[in-house]
């Protein structure tokens, strides 16, 4: 049910627009996304699965590539299903407990990433900077440590925003212009002051955005730094290539991020907001396993050794 603009009152569903009410794009835009939604889960648990069962890939950074795909993959089910059923369905609506939920575990999921780009940044330079020391520093126990963190503030960091957005009782309607239940979109439809909501949203972005490109970017450009001192071009050209990709990838998930939580939400255009959250939640869970897995000769070599051994067997 639909409610008035003018009426503030306690909802038990949403109902999600979506990213377009033309009817001539339905079928394109479902096939569309149905075909980048096939590929993340296949190029993602297929990541998990090699990683998984070819013995030269347990090594720290594999270990973290495969909790990257893992992540990768769940925020994209979040969201992604929903979002096929209401391109087609007329009845877009979602529960109020179904809507809470959905943005909570996508909260967990994107601040989790969020630090374990940062994680998979340190583990490079510590690799390509400070060879030697490598498996010290990079123990099994460290890596557990790191990538428990990674979940720990995904889980934080959700919960304190769930929380505060389970304090609105009121709405002045039930129409959320978006493809899922996102906060800041929730919060414009709030009969009640939502301006801590807001502010908290803003700071612990901010907070976790420059911590973790702080860290992200000293890794890399120390690494490149490194890199610059190798005497074979061929090496240092595969070195470069290797970075680029890394780093283009880094920039588009942390950009739209930056773009959309740490501004003003004064300064928010809901079109907008909403194609730059397709790039991040669900685009680049489909490039993930291209950039970091199938450009790396290791992982090459072990699918190809995994698809070989199937055949033959």
């Amino acid at each position: 049910m639909y409610l008035s603009d003018r009426n503030c009152t306690s909802v038990t569903e949403f109902i999600l627009l979506g990213l377009a009410d033309a009817p001539e794009l339905r079928v394109f835009l479902f096939l569309v996304f149905l075909l980048i939604y096939g590929v993340t889960v296949a190029g993602n648990l297929g990541v998990i699965a090699v990683i998984q069962v070819s013995s030269p890939l347990h090594t720290p950074m594999y270990f973290f590539l495969s909790h990257l795909s893992f992540v990768d993959f769940c925020y994209s089910t979040i969201i992604v299903p929903k979002m096929l059923s209401n391109i087609l369905s007329r009845d877009k609506a979602i529960s109020f407990l179904g809507c809470m939920t959905q943005f909570y575990l996508f909260c967990i999921c994107v601040v989790t990433e969020v630090f374990l780009l940062a994680v998979m940044a340190y583990d490079r330079f510590v690799a390509i900077c400070n060879p030697l020391l490598y498996m010290v520093t990079m123990s099994w126990n460290v890596c557990m440590e790191l990538v428990s963190c990674c979940y720990l503030c995904g889980v934080v960091c959700s919960l304190i925003h769930l929380c505060l957005a389970l304090e609105i009782s009121s709405y002045r309607s039930n129409v959320i212009n978006h493809f899922f239940c996102d906060l800041p979109p929730l919060l414009s439809l709030a009969c009640s002051d939502v301006s801590i909501n807001e502010l908290t949203v803003f700071i612990v972005a901010t907070v976790n955005e420059i911590i973790t490109i702080m860290i992200i970017f000293t890794s890399y450009l120390l690494i490149l730094i490194t890199i610059l001192r190798i005497r074979s071009a061929e090496g240092r050209r595969k070195a470069f290539s290797t970075c680029a990709s890394h780093l283009t990838a880094i920039l588009v998930f942390h950009g739209t991020i930056l773009f959309i939580y740490c501004r003003p939400s004064s300064g928010n255009s809901v079109e907008t907001d909403k194609v730059a959250t397709v790039f991040y939640t669900i685009v680049i869970p489909m490039l993930n396993p291209l950039i970091y897995s199938l450009r790396n000769k290791d992982v090459k070599e072990a699918l190809r050794k995994v698809v070989s051994s199937k055949i033959f067997s």
